[in-house]
């Protein structure tokens, strides 16, 4: 018996109109839902994607459409009310603060980073120090040196000198940390007492800051992604105007690392660089994500994605994903073959198959990308550890190390190959 098929490409979800958001209320549990069958998404792949987050070591996975719950689910003893921190994901939160207290007249990111902070509070000299802005801060350009002890160390001598800046990038925490201490001595408040006043209650976040990083539920990471999804406007509260700093800081902000903007990674630039990593890759920072995806990447796979196209916001919180220490890992990657593989495919004609034949796995060895035409693929080590798996027909495999792999692509029956990937 021969079948045939036919692919064609669907949007994943509609494009996004302000008219059409939807806000939760500011106290209470209260949230919309919207069913999945909405949005055309096949409940065998939802299953696949909640499956894959927990073996993936989530304790929380949310999915927002045009701020609408579609997906929330919670792993282990992890609840709705549970508390869990945002690591490095939390910098785009004071990536707003700065932009908001700019706007009130408190601060001014082009000017010295002394202004704020004093004089001497890098060890720096005089002249480098002045040379300083809190533009630098927010862009990880500040030249100051990364390597040290202990990476949240804001004492003098923790700050070092290492090049001009604004001509490296170097994600160093303790130089985004200072970006805390700017807004609290601009506004005579501490960092908690001005997130609170001017962020979290307006929008119903809550939340505290412990050490620089902030604490909070997971609807309160999907909160603040809605509120970037609407440019800054919570239900009609402006919380962020200055619409453009909140443009800049969700685009390319220097020309060394292009998929960053002020403390919020970007897709779609076509390179991007590593925290602690000084080399280029040339490729999209998450290849099977939409390329206006711009997000906030945290310590053990904190996430919380926006896509503005789409009017989707992506949480994902829980302990470390895989091995890789890199902030930007296959993980992510993964994660997103699976949601855009969500919704139902839709069948025409393409090509003739038997119906019991094997998928083609394509080409071998492979040095940037693996092709197959199987529905649904797993990567293996030799040790036979999963390191990808997801349902797009073309693979990025530019950040596995060489060596050599097993795929399996599925498509009624399994097709194994061994692969050798050349970088």
């Amino acid at each position: 018996m021969r079948i045939i098929l036919v692919l064609f490409l669907v949007v994943l979800v509609s494009p996004l109109t302000a008219q059409n958001l939807y806000f939760p209320p500011i106290t209470g549990a209260e949230w919309q839902r919207m069913d999945p069958s909405e949005l055309n998404w096949c409940a065998d792949r939802i299953d696949s994607l909640v499956r894959y987050t927990g073996e993936t070591h989530a304790k929380a996975l949310i999915i927002l459409k045009d701020g609408k719950i579609v997906l929330e689910k919670y792993y282990d003893t992890f609840t709705q009310d549970s508390v869990w921190y945002w690591a490095s994901a939390g910098k785009t939160v004071t990536s707003v603060l700065v932009g908001q207290a700019q706007e009130r007249g408190l601060v001014d990111i082009t000017k010295s980073s002394k202004t704020y902070l004093g004089a001497g509070w890098s060890s720096c000299t005089p002249a480098q120090e002045d040379a300083i802005t809190v533009r630098h801060h927010l862009t990880m350009t500040t030249g100051l040196e990364g390597r040290v002890a202990d990476d949240n160390c804001k004492d003098p001598s923790c700050l070092t000198y290492k090049a001009a800046p604004g001509t490296l990038w170097d994600y160093y925490n303790a130089g985004y940390l200072l970006l805390q201490d700017v807004v609290a001595k601009a506004s005579g408040l501490s960092y908690q007492q001005y997130y609170a006043r001017n962020l979290a209650t307006r929008t119903g976040m809550g939340g505290l800051w412990i050490d620089g990083v902030l604490y909070s539920k997971p609807r309160a990471m999907a909160r603040f992604g809605l509120l970037l999804l609407a440019g800054g406007v919570w239900n009609g509260d402006t919380i962020l105007h200055d619409q453009e700093y909140l443009h800049a800081m969700k685009n390319t902000s220097q020309d060394l690392n292009k998929s960053y903007g002020y403390l919020f990674w970007l897709n779609g630039k076509g390179s991007y660089m590593q925290p602690g990593v000084p080399f280029v890759y040339n490729t999209d920072l998450i290849p099977a994500a939409p390329d206006d995806l711009y997000s906030g990447l945290g310590k053990n796979d904190q996430k919380v994605y926006v896509v503005p196209s789409q009017g989707l916001v992506v949480v994902r919180m829980g302990d470390k994903a895989k091995d890789a220490v890199l902030a930007v890992s296959g993980f992510d990657n993964e994660l997103w073959q699976y949601i855009s593989a969500l919704q139902c495919s839709t069948t025409a004609v393409h090509e003739e198959r038997t119906e019991n034949s094997a998928p083609s796995i394509w080409p071998n060895p492979a040095s940037d990308v693996l092709h197959h035409d199987g529905e649904e693929f797993v990567i293996r080590s030799v040790d036979g550890r999963v390191v990808a798996r997801g349902f797009s027909a073309t693979i990025d495999v530019n950040w596995l190390a060489s060596g050599s792999y097993i795929i399996e692509s599925t498509r009624g029956i399994v097709t194994r190959r061994s692969i050798l990937l050349k970088q």
